[in-house]
């Protein structure tokens, strides 16, 4: 008898813990159903917990990693998930969503293999297939920074969440900004996120101890922050008019997100008036006005959407706002598009977990091309993380402004500052006699810009610097008399970040002759060699850029051979090269062709002595001289003597033109 009661006893129990477990499963999936996340995780955990059947509790560790998901929480979704799929869970979400979480908590290899797998039973699936795309742009990203710098501001943010701030007349010194802190009026606890429900904080910039004051409500009069939950806000561009977001919720249900407009007069806020933007059961929340304040843009689940939360517009009409319109496919994804912000050039800004990005929500910019459409981009690194990233705000004219994030390092949503540095151009050039090596004191530089750059300034001590401009291109010559000149060109279109410049001129004296290298004739013959026109060409660029000297070309022979053959062939050659300058353009009047056969051994320079340890400078390679040498060195020797140069004969050439023929 005595066992029959524990056994009747034991039937009750389980009994009584299934009706428990299935109450709780119950209310969990309402809970989950009008979005109220934090109150369905309490529920499942509690449901599974008491559950004893397998699939119950299979299904209870899905739908609580899909209310981790939704509320950010990705590890634990990920431990979630991972549990369903080890006990069986069937549906091939689970894997896509899985995966999710293993490449936002950037454990890319099993993220891969989870991918692979749900492609498997859903192959081309576009969600799966954007993951890892996903995973091979972060890499790029990351490899590839942006020149944004970020820090957390300390002042700003508490152990809660603080997010989406707003510059007060788009200055950098004042700042609104939402948050769930200790300090709010609010004492109740959101069901969505499970943190006490948000207020409107104001905060400004201390100048004497250059950091931000600690932040204090907005309103403590209970106008604008209430028992109720006040959100994300945008203000006109004077920060006299603001709008704001406002969720209501009753004992069984929240009433929805609405958007409500305050102004403010001599430091007083008036009482808050709803936006009738969208129907009265639609949530509007995330409001943003154009710098004009002629347009809305705010974020709704309305139909006629993409899917998930869209970004809508809508325009003012005769004082009010008009009927809002989905911003349509290329902003608005199946995924949640979130937080707007328009800056003061047009370019729009928005957060997205449906457009290819690092995990969780990341920030995006989207502006129009000359033909009126949007182009997306993702922010990249250091802007966007694995977390979340989202609520940016700009200063007004100026590449810097504060966004939010949930990254490794904050406390919960945490206020970020980003600035975007100036990009910094610096030329340095140091000009050198090319014969001695040593800086070239009292050149002159000519800087020519396409900006209208026109300058002329001291190279002291052989030494120039000077900051440039961005999207110029630039031309530098050094000049000074009894010298070529040289030149080197200068581009910063297009240029991603700050760049130094460096450039050594070597300035030729004219007093002595010089080489052209590289100049070789057929075997006895005074035909240019294909080799020889690219030397030819520099000296063509010479010629161009020094267009007042006239000069001799001076063509060389060694002594094997009679004189007389050696004097016609060097002639013959000088005239090759004067020819071959001519037929690229140079004025005949500026060239003079003389061959000096064996009659003018080279006389060993500084480069020469460098090159070859057996001369040193001002060695004479005559034929005494090279009898004396080896017989490699002799050929060596030779060879130096087999030259072509040129010497400046005038600087003055002046070009006539022919005078136009009478009619």
């Amino acid at each position: 008898m005595k066992q029959v009661k524990l056994a009747v006893f034991f039937i009750i129990i389980v009994v009584l813990s299934g009706c428990g477990s299935a109450k709780h499963g119950r209310d969990a999936l309402l809970s989950q159903d009008i979005g109220e996340y934090y109150k369905a995780i309490e529920k499942y955990r509690k449901a599974r917990k008491k559950e004893k059947n397998r699939q119950k509790r299979i299904e209870y560790a899905y739908n609580l990693a899909e209310c981790y998901r939704a509320i950010g929480m990705y590890d634990y979704a990920e431990q979630n998930y991972k549990f369903a799929i080890r006990l069986g869970y069937d549906n091939p979400e689970a894997l896509l969503h899985y995966a999710e979480m293993l490449r936002i908590t950037q454990d890319y290899e099993e993220a891969y293999e989870t991918y692979r797998t749900y492609l498997d039973s859903v192959p081309g699936d576009e969600r799966a297939l954007d993951g890892v795309e996903a995973m091979r742009k972060t890499q790029e990203w990351v490899a590839n920074p942006t020149r944004h710098i970020i820090n957390p501001i300390k002042e700003l943010n508490s152990r809660e969440s603080d997010f989406a701030p707003v510059f007060v007349g788009g200055r950098d010194n004042e700042i609104f900004f939402t948050s769930s802190r200790k300090a709010a009026t609010g004492k109740k606890e959101s069901m969505i996120t499970g943190h006490k429900y948000t207020d409107i904080f104001r905060a400004t910039f201390g100048v004497q101890r250059q950091k931000w004051e600690q932040p204090k409500l907005l309103d403590e009069n209970m106008i604008i922050n209430t028992g109720e939950e006040e959100g994300a806000i945008t203000l006109n561009s004077t920060g006299e008019q603001m709008i704001f977001t406002r969720c209501r919720y009753d004992k069984s249900q929240p009433l929805g997100a609405e958007l409500y407009s305050t102004s403010q007069s001599r430091g007083s806020w008036s009482g808050p008036i709803k936006l009738q933007i969208v129907g009265d059961s639609i949530i509007a929340a995330h409001p943003a006005l154009s710098p004009d304040g002629t347009e809305i843009y705010f974020v709704s689940d309305m139909r006629g959407g993409q899917g998930g939360k869209d970004i809508w517009k809508a325009t003012m009409e005769g004082g009010s706002f008009g009927k809002p319109v989905n911003m349509g496919p290329i902003i608005n994804t199946a995924g949640d598009e979130m937080f707007p912000f328009v800056r003061d050039n047009g370019e729009l800004y928005f957060a997205s977990n449906g457009h290819i990005g690092q995990g969780g929500l990341d920030i995006f910019m989207a502006n129009k091309n000359e033909d009126g459409i949007w182009v997306v981009e993702n922010m990249g690194s250091p802007m966007n993380s694995p977390s979340d990233d989202f609520g940016i705000a700009f200063v007004t004219g100026e590449d810097k402004g504060m966004f939010t994030s949930n990254r490794k390092g904050s406390r919960g949503d945490d206020i970020y500052s980003f600035v975007v540095p100036p990009k910094v151009y610096e030329i340095e050039i140091e000009v050198f006699d090319k014969e001695t090596a040593s800086h070239l004191d009292g050149s002159t530089m000519r800087i020519i810009g396409t900006d209208g750059t026109n300058l002329k300034v001291r190279a002291r001590g052989g030494k120039f610097k000077m900051k440039l401009k961005p999207e110029t291109e630039y031309v530098f010559a050094a000049f000074k008399d009894g010298y070529l000149r040289d030149k080197a060109a200068v581009n910063t279109i297009g240029l991603a970040d700050s760049k130094d410049f460096r450039f050594d001129m070597f300035l030729t004296a004219t007093d002595a002759p010089i080489k052209v290298d590289n100049i070789s004739y057929e075997f006895g013959s005074w035909e240019l060699l294909e080799s020889s026109k690219v030397a030819l060409d520099t000296l063509v660029q010479i010629l161009v850029f020094n267009p007042t000297i006239t000069i001799e070309l001076m063509a060389h022979t060694d002594y094997v051979g009679s004189d007389q053959f050696n004097f016609d062939l060097s002639q013959k050659r000088a005239q090759s090269v004067v020819d071959y300058l001519i037929e690229k353009g140079i004025n005949p009047d500026r060239l003079v062709a003389k061959g000096y056969g064996e009659t003018w051994p080279k006389t060993v320079n500084r480069k020469l002595a460098n090159q070859y340890d057996f001369l040193k400078r001002g060695d004479e390679l005559t034929e005494e001289f090279i009898l004396t040498l080896p017989e490699a060195q002799q050929e060596i020797a030779q060879s130096i003597n087999r030259r072509t140069e040129f010497r400046v004969l005038s600087t003055d050439f002046i070009e006539k033109f022919d005078a136009e023929p009478e009619r």
